[in-house]
């Protein structure tokens, strides 16, 4: 049995990345179904679909077809489906020079069931097998550090071993990164120094219901679940909705990005869409009004498409619906 494969150095003209994500890197096994099956039922699909997705791959390319200079750091089999993600990350523009072939452990997987019909349309469900995945550790946070400097954006995910994820945001915290934690998806035992560590936390409805304890599911419950998450020590909280809205709780403003009205197809990647705009607009100097609106437009937009990484805007698509879309952002400050 041989030993990974260590990442290439980055080559001397490779444009210095201003968005650097640490996570997951999948094969997409995508189904789709009638409507989502309940406990115990069989039911038959009508077509399927294999693609490159993960959280970490998709936040990467998102930010990197929005404009960004992105690097990856993660862990790929030495298989077909690593092969297919380092190409599509290289079709991306995303440096993967600190990916890693581990040939011990094959990629990681994502099987995912998405609705098309019924009352829950466009939604989806999905079982991940970690693969590769599941060995992210000490050798990629050492990796993400050699980049590290005062303002890069750090895109975190939940879909590696969680001391992974602890560890960088610390090493970001460190350097003065700007950590973007997606905790997703939430674990029983989430680590409570993760949101002291999280310059901006990101759940969804699910994962801030888990997270609080009581449901989210509207501007005023979203409102109540930021402040308890910032209270427990993140920076900045951001949550989405999906159809319903948007809502960010910065140090000093309240924001609400009401939904933009587009016709979805499925809702695979949008959150990571979102994530991966939020960097862009982080980095590029965007205030928070501003940065929240261009992250939902770039969500919303994610679900007129099938699919997960294929269904990732690119900038001028993004730029068209902000400046034809009636989605206002309103902004409550505070003393």
């Amino acid at each position: 049995m041989g030993t990974p494969r260590s990442p290439d150095a980055m080559p001397p003209n490779r444009m210095r990345p201003q968005v650097v994500m640490l996570g997951s890197l999948n094969a997409d096994l995508m189904v789709r179904v009638p409507r989502l099956p309940v406990a115990g039922e069989t039911l038959t699909g009508h077509t399927w679909t294999t693609g490159p997705g993960g959280k970490g791959a998709n936040q990467a390319i998102a930010a990197a077809r929005l404009g960004s200079a992105v690097a990856a750091v993660g862990r790929v089999g030495d298989d077909d489906f690593g092969r297919m993600l380092r190409d599509t990350l290289a079709a991306a523009q995303v440096d993967a020079s600190q990916v890693v072939t581990d040939p011990h452990t094959p990629t990681g997987m994502a099987l995912v069931t998405v609705a098309t019909g019924g009352d829950r349309q466009g939604e989806n469900q999905i079982v991940l097998l970690p693969g590769a995945n599941g060995q992210v550790g000490a050798a990629e946070v050492a990796r993400l550090q050699t980049l590290l400097r005062p303002g890069l954006i750090v895109l975190l995910q939940l879909e590696v071993p969680i001391a992974a994820v602890v560890a960088a945001a610390e090493q970001a915290r460190q350097s003065g990164a700007i950590a973007i934690v997606d905790p997703a998806p939430v674990p029983d035992a989430f680590p409570e120094e993760l949101y002291a560590l999280a310059t901006v936390l990101t759940p969804n409805e699910t994962e801030a219901s888990r997270l609080v304890g009581f449901p989210v599911r509207d501007r005023a419950t979203a409102t109540a679940a930021a402040r308890i998450l910032r209270d427990r020590g993140a920076e900045t909280v951001v949550i989405t909705l999906g159809d319903r809205g948007a809502l960010a709780l910065t140090p000093n403003e309240l924001l609400w990005q009401s939904p933009f009205a587009v016709a979805a197809i499925d809702t695979v990647a949008a959150g990571d869409a979102f994530n991966g705009a939020l960097a862009t607009a982080i980095a590029e100097g965007q205030p928070w009004p501003a940065a929240l609106r261009f992250a939902a437009a770039a969500g919303a937009l994610c679900t007129t498409t099938a699919g997960a990484a294929d269904a990732l805007p690119h900038r001028a698509a993004v730029d068209q619906l902000l400046t034809t879309a009636q989605a206002p952002t309103e902004l409550t400050a505070f003393p």
